[in-house]
């Protein structure tokens, strides 16, 4: 289920690049909203939600993530939003003062995890709405390589190469939970090469750094008096910013993300491109957060024409209930033969559209659902209302009332204009697609 904080809790701190001091407050939010910003120190409070059509890209401003919503922009939140990411935080008001979120400490995602922790979490009464890797996905780009497959959970994998003797090249690999979070990636802090510095200062950048929030390598050793927290805490440290990073999809990941040699801005590009690629919601242009549009819901169940009678999918609730439409027009291929001068829509072919309805909310459910297929193994209590013809369109509403062991049980009805159509009960199972 979803979930947000018990209570309220803030912290103040200096931007690491812009050098200004504010303020962050972390406020519950309802089930479904999401998390999203909110710029106090602007009229009218402007929000900017955090979603991956809402990360820009930034050539002055490489080493921080932004988001940008209606002109208004939030800067370097990627530590912030690993915290919520790494604490499997669904719901989220969070109120900054600046355009920069402040570092509360020393550089890691640490003290923001603990000062969550103990605000302590609220359980809500939604489903958790995860975005699946449902097939191998890649980006490259000057010579930094990410992709994703899929996988049961969050995994991710990071390389970094540093032409650096103290760096060199460093590979770890994690299953993400609040567990592994907290212990293995939060305490690791932000680095930066001695080599460096005076070229960041003269972009205008890291004005607020500091040895208390960054770990400085020079050419012997680091500079900071406390050693490091781990001998790889260096590629830690990018497996955080990732994480944080991969949150822009606007939800938790399911998959195994592997990078190579990538930033703050590779990530965002291969955000981007997950959106672009996987079956997310929200992809249609003018379509609300929840739908999901044909292209998605091909990337999902196997039929296609002239057997795909689903056009898109309005609500899903994973592991409850799923609602979608299908627009009957003349141009259908069964009406040829049923009936000439007569058109109606089959009293079966309404029964399979709610079942690829349905399948689509158990297929979504399951790891990599293009090597899977959902067989009908009965129909009870089907009954038909009315006719359904060409211009109608069809509403179907399906509740998962059983699962177990791949085997499911749903109650399906349709409408057309709010008049109940059909109804039935759905049993089916998921079975591996056999090798073509």
């Amino acid at each position: 289920m979803q979930r947000t904080l018990a209570r309220p809790v803030s912290f103040e701190g200096v931007g690491l690049h812009t050098g200004v001091r504010g303020a962050v407050t972390f406020r519950p939010a309802p089930a479904g909203s999401g998390v999203h910003f909110v710029r106090l120190d602007l009229p009218g409070r402007p929000v900017v939600q955090v979603r991956p059509e809402n990360a820009v890209f930034d050539p002055k401003a490489a080493r921080r993530t932004i988001l940008e919503q209606n002109g208004v922009q939030v800067h370097t939140m990627e530590h912030l939003l690993a915290a919520v990411a790494g604490l499997s935080i669904d719901n989220l008001v969070i109120e900054t003062s600046t355009m920069e979120i402040p570092e509360p400490a020393d550089g890691s995602a640490a003290p923001i995890a603990r000062m969550l922790v103990e605000a302590g979490f609220e359980k809500q009464d939604l489903p958790r709405r995860h975005i699946k890797v449902t097939k191998p996905v890649h980006w490259e780009e000057n010579g930094a390589h990410l992709s994703a497959v899929p996988y049961d959970g969050l995994k991710i994998t990071f390389t970094i190469d540093y032409d650096h003797p103290l760096v060199g090249r460093q590979t770890l690999s994690l299953d993400i939970d609040d567990h592994t979070f907290l212990n293995e990636v939060a305490p690791a802090r932000t680095f930066v090469l001695e080599r460096d510095l005076e070229s960041l200062r003269q972009a205008g950048w890291i004005k607020g750094g500091c040895l208390e929030n960054a770990v400085v390598i020079g050419e012997k050793g680091i500079l900071n008096q406390e050693p490091l927290r781990y001998p790889d805490e260096f590629v830690r440290h990018k497996i955080l910013d990732l994480l944080g990073d991969l949150f822009l999809l606007g939800g938790p990941l399911l998959g195994h993300v592997s990078a190579y040699r990538s930033g703050h801005q590779g990530h965002v590009a291969f955000v981007r491109h997950l959106k672009n690629t996987l079956p997310l919601p929200g992809r249609r242009p003018g379509g609300t957060p929840e739908e999901w549009d044909i292209t998605a819901i091909m990337d999902i169940i196997p039929h296609r024409y002239p057997f795909l009678l689903v056009d898109r999918i309005t609500r899903i609730e994973e592991g409850h209930s799923i609602e979608g439409i299908k627009n009957v027009t003349i141009n259908e291929p069964f009406f040829q033969g049923h009936f000439p001068g007569h058109p109606i829509m089959p009293a079966v072919l309404i029964l399979e559209a709610m079942a690829q309805v349905g399948g689509f909310l158990l297929l979504n459910s399951v790891d990599d659902p293009n090597h899977k297929l959902m067989y009908f193994m009965g129909i009870d209590g089907a009954r038909f209302r009315r006719p359904v013809t060409p211009g109608d369109q069809v509403r179907f509403k399906l509740t998962l009332l059983k699962l177990k062991g791949g085997t499911s049980k749903m109650r399906g009805e349709a409408f057309v204009d709010d008049q109940l159509v059909a109804e039935a009960e759905l049993l089916a199972t998921v079975v591996d697609k056999r090798p073509s």
